[in-house]
């Protein structure tokens, strides 16, 4: 199937996944710890990624799926077309009732993601890209233009496990130190988004991210001009360690800023 045919069903399947998603938010939620106290799941969460996978199924039984919750491989094979998937992106916001939280769909060809869906209900938002142009409610979208780090607008994303809670405060610290303001989003899909839509002009980490967290925003932030690395400055892969997502204008100083949160005392010009 063309690109075109493979974001369609894309789109249908985030729809899908948002749409369970949706009917329970806001509503008494039974709520389970995963591997931290942060790090939590919900019946919900489950629910919309067995919708998200029954849609992409009816089209494409076959190809492997990639996604957070049980029922699916949790590692990008290198070959063939992969679909990467996370029925909620934002779990904590979205049990404390907070609207950003996101269902995502990506699509990953040999390895290299190629388009995505990233859809934010209860915003009304609903963003995706075919890998060349990236649109927000079917307006194309653009990365900022913003030239001046001290105007920028940046946030770190992901989260540190208590035992590495120094490095969020260096990651903090990076940001304060060479911006002009800090956002902390609780959802990467959605900052990435926000990058992708000139809202944000970037986005940092020196984790290495999941492929649910990270892989529609990314080809959602390239599609919309803009750039993505990963800790060395590399070209950004589902397997790299650290994200830092730019307009591209600042993006040496949001990689300065990243490479930083291990050794706060870093040059910061």
């Amino acid at each position: 199937m063309t690109t075109s045919e493979r974001i369609s069903v894309a789109r249908d399947a985030a729809r899908a996944g948002a749409h369970v998603a949706a009917d329970s938010f806001r509503t008494k939620l039974a709520i389970e710890q995963k591997d931290a106290k942060t790090d939590v799941v919900t019946q919900a969460d489950r629910d919309a990624q067995t919708a998200v996978i029954k849609s992409i199924r009816e089209t494409f039984p076959e190809d492997a799926i990639v996604g957070e919750e049980e029922d699916a491989l949790k590692v990008v094979p290198e070959d063939d077309t992969v679909w990467v998937i996370d029925p909620i992106d934002g779990t904590n916001n979205y049990v404390r009732g907070t609207r950003t939280w996101a269902t995502v769909v990506g699509v990953v060809r040999d390895g290299v993601v190629t388009a995505g869906v990233i859809t934010l209900p209860a915003l009304n938002d609903n963003y995706w890209t075919d890998g060349e142009s990236a649109y927000r409610n079917g307006t194309p979208v653009s990365v900022s233009e913003t030239t001046d780090p001290e105007a920028g607008v940046v946030t770190p994303t992901m989260w540190w496990d208590f035992d590495s809670r120094n490095q969020y405060g260096n990651a903090c610290q990076a940001i304060v130190d060479r911006f002009g303001d800090l956002r902390r989003i609780g959802s990467a899909q959605a900052a990435l988004a926000s990058v992708a839509d000139g809202s944000l002009d970037a986005v940092i980490t020196n984790l290495r991210t999941k492929p649910w967290d990270t892989l529609a925003g990314v080809a959602m932030v390239r599609a919309a001009g803009g750039t993505v690395t990963d800790l060395h400055g590399d070209t950004f892969r589902h397997d790299s360690i650290g994200l830092i997502a730019s307009n591209g204008l600042i993006h040496s100083n949001a990689l300065s800023a990243a490479q930083s949160i291990d050794h706060p005392d870093a040059d910061q010009r």
